[in-house]
């Protein structure tokens, strides 16, 4: 039975401040939308939700470089249909796991912080997996897979299976390694590491790159959410 053709993004409710406490992390922005937009295009019903029903936008997904042209209009327009399901998103204890086909956990550095503990999220991807969907993220969505499990097997869903995320590389480069390690969080290829899966990536911090195990995809940085988001669809047609 092909599972619904449905999809949840998860949205991080998390926000910190970062570089220097100049900056407010939380939701990175195109994270979400981008992946929206290409499973709205491709007939599924969308949902999304945060652990708490809330988010904070994070700073950097709001510069020029990475929220412009259409993608601005969406997200300055709070009556566009992504506006309104982001800001009235419910809790995801209050979601029903078993109406979906998709998890797409997006993220923002945030992420790092809320997601491991996020039960209610994990609870919904374990589903979708059970269910035979398909679980996805990008960027550091990863930190969702610190606690989620794989119900036939109770081991952690990413053991032995290949991923992607962002790089330990290009925490560097931002000069935010040392903030992000005050939080005692754990970078996605630290997960990876721990819980047995192989972790890869593009050549370089910011190149669009993704990775497809079964029904597992993840991208690398928020230039991979749309392909990520393709990839879901093509793979999601062949179940």
């Amino acid at each position: 039975m092909t599972p619904p053709r449905r999809a949840l993004i998860s949205i991080t409710s998390a926000q910190a401040s970062l570089f220097n406490g100049k900056e407010t992390t939380g939701l990175f922005i195109s994270e979400a939308l981008h992946p929206y937009n290409v499973l709205v295009a491709a007939g599924f019903e969308v949902d999304l939700a945060s652990e708490t029903g809330s988010y904070t936008a994070d700073w950097l997904s709001q510069q020029p470089d990475f929220l412009n042209g259409s993608d601005l209009t969406t997200w300055t327009d709070t009556t566009s249909a992504f506006r309104t399901k982001l800001d009235n998103m419910p809790k995801a204890a209050d979601v029903d796991g078993s109406k979906y086909g998709v998890f797409y956990a997006s993220a923002g550095h945030a992420a790092l912080i809320d997601y491991p503990t996020a039960s209610a999220l994990q609870k919904i991807a374990e589903q979708v997996w059970a269910n035979g969907g398909i679980v996805s993220s990008v960027c550091h969505g990863p930190a969702i897979f610190a606690n989620l499990l794989d119900r036939a097997t109770n081991e952690p869903l990413i053991k032995g299976k290949r991923i992607t995320g962002f790089t330990t590389e290009a925490e560097h480069d931002m000069k935010i390694y040392d903030e992000l390690k005050s939080w005692n969080a754990e970078l996605v290829e630290e997960l990876a590491a721990r819980l047995g899966a192989t972790y890869e990536r593009g050549a370089g911090v910011w190149d669009d790159f993704h990775v497809i195990d079964g029904r597992l995809i993840t991208g690398q940085n928020p230039q991979s959410a749309a392909s990520t988001a393709r990839a879901v669809v093509t793979s999601f047609e062949k179940l």
